[in-house]
C-alpha cells in the first residue's frame, strides 16, 4: 500500500507577477502594474495542483528561512500536500519574476536560490518518501545531477514524470526512465537539437522523434490546440478546453500534476491527458498559479 499517490521533487519559488501592455524588448522599460506575490516554483506548483484535486501528496524541496519560504510551507499546507520532505535553509527562497501580456501569455526569469542547493545527498536522505509514493514528478528547476539521483532512487514499479523545464539536454538515464516525458513546443526543440536531431515540422514527429532517445512515452502540449501522447501503442491528438485565458502562468504544472496522478491511479496515457486538458485550461482562467488551480470539484463540473 502506498502512503502517497504523488510524490514531487522539485523548486519551490515566490512568483512576483506583473502585468504588462506587452513584455519589454532589449534595453526597454515598461510600466506594468502593482506587483503581486503568490506561492509558485513549478514543483511547488504541481504538488499544490495535485493536491487540490485530491491526490495524496508529499513535496521534496527546499526553501529559505525567510517570509517567502513561510508563505510556500503554508500553501503546500492548505492544500493538504505533506511537507516532511521541505527542507528549510542554506539560501534565501527562490523566486521568480513575472510579466503576463494582456492576452495571459507570460515571461518568466527565476533566481533558484535554494532549489539549486537541493542536492543528490537530500534524494538520498528521502529514501521513504520515495518507497511511499506510486508516482514520482520532476522538472529542472533544480540541478540536474539532483534529477539524476531522482532516477537512481526510483523503486521497482515506481512511474517517473519528467518536464524537462527549463530545457536542457537530458542524460540517457533520465530519459530512458521518463514515463512520460512531458514537453511543450520549446521544450522539445532544445532537447532534439542538444541530441543532435532534426526538428520536423509536425508534432506527432517531434513526439516520435523524442521517444526515438529513449523514454518509454511522451507527452507535447500544444497550448490552445490541445495535447498529443505518443508510447508504444502509437500517436494520439488531445483536444484542448476552449476557455478564457486570463493568465497562463503555472497551468502546464497544473497540466503535467493531473497527468501524472491520474497515470498512478491506473489510468491510460490518453485518459490521463484528457483529464490534465481540463485541469490546465481552468488554471488558466485565474491569475497566478497555484492560487488558479481547480478542485476535483470543479473539474468534474466542467
Amino acid at each position: 500500500m502506498h502512503d502517497y499517490d504523488l510524490l514531487v521533487v522539485g523548486s519551490a519559488n515566490a512568483d512576483l507577477v506583473t502585468a504588462v501592455e506587452r513584455r519589454p524588448g532589449a534595453g526597454e522599460t515598461v510600466l506594468g502594474s502593482d506587483l503581486a506575490v503568490h506561492p509558485g516554483g513549478k514543483g511547488a506548483n504541481q504538488a499544490v495542483a495535485a493536491g487540490r484535486l485530491g491526490a495524496r501528496t508529499a513535496l521534496l524541496a527546499r526553501v529559505g528561512d525567510d517570509a517567502y519560504g513561510r508563505l510556500l510551507l503554508e500553501s503546500q499546507r492548505s492544500a493538504g500536500v505533506d511537507t516532511v520532505g521541505v527542507l528549510v535553509g542554506g539560501a534565501p527562497t527562490g523566486v521568480a519574476l513575472i510579466t503576463v501580456d494582456p492576452s495571459g501569455d507570460n515571461s518568466i526569469v527565476v533566481a533558484p536560490g535554494a532549489n539549486a542547493r537541493l542536492t543528490p545527498e537530500d534524494v538520498r536522505a528521502a529514501g521513504s518518501l520515495f518507497a511511499a509514493a506510486r508516482v514520482v514528478s520532476v522538472q529542472l528547476e533544480i540541478p540536474l545531477d539532483t534529477v539524476a539521483e531522482v532516477v537512481r532512487a526510483l523503486p521497482e514499479g515506481t512511474r517517473l514524470v519528467l518536464n524537462p523545464s527549463p530545457p536542457a539536454p537530458l542524460p540517457g538515464e533520465v530519459l530512458a526512465a521518463c514515463d512520460p516525458l512531458v514537453v511543450n513546443e520549446h521544450e522539445a526543440r532544445v532537447i532534439l537539437k542538444g541530441a543532435g536531431a532534426d526538428m520536423p515540422d509536425a508534432p506527432e514527429e517531434w513526439a516520435q522523434g523524442l521517444l526515438a532517445l529513449g523514454p518509454r512515452s511522451v507527452v507535447v502540449t500544444l497550448g490552445g490546440d490541445g495535447a498529443l501522447v505518443a508510447g508504444p501503442d502509437g500517436v494520439a491528438r488531445v483536444p484542448s478546453v476552449k476557455v478564457a485565458a486570463v493568465d497562463t502562468t503555472g497551468a502546464g504544472d497544473a497540466f503535467t500534476a493531473a497527468l501524472a496522478w491520474r497515470l498512478g491511479a491506473g489510468e491510460d496515457l490518453e485518459s490521463a491527458a484528457r483529464y490534465a486538458a481540463k485541469v490546465g485550461a481552468l488554471a488558466v482562467t485565474r491569475a497566478g498559479a497555484q492560487v488558479s488551480y481547480p478542485s476535483g470539484a470543479e473539474v468534474a463540473a466542467l
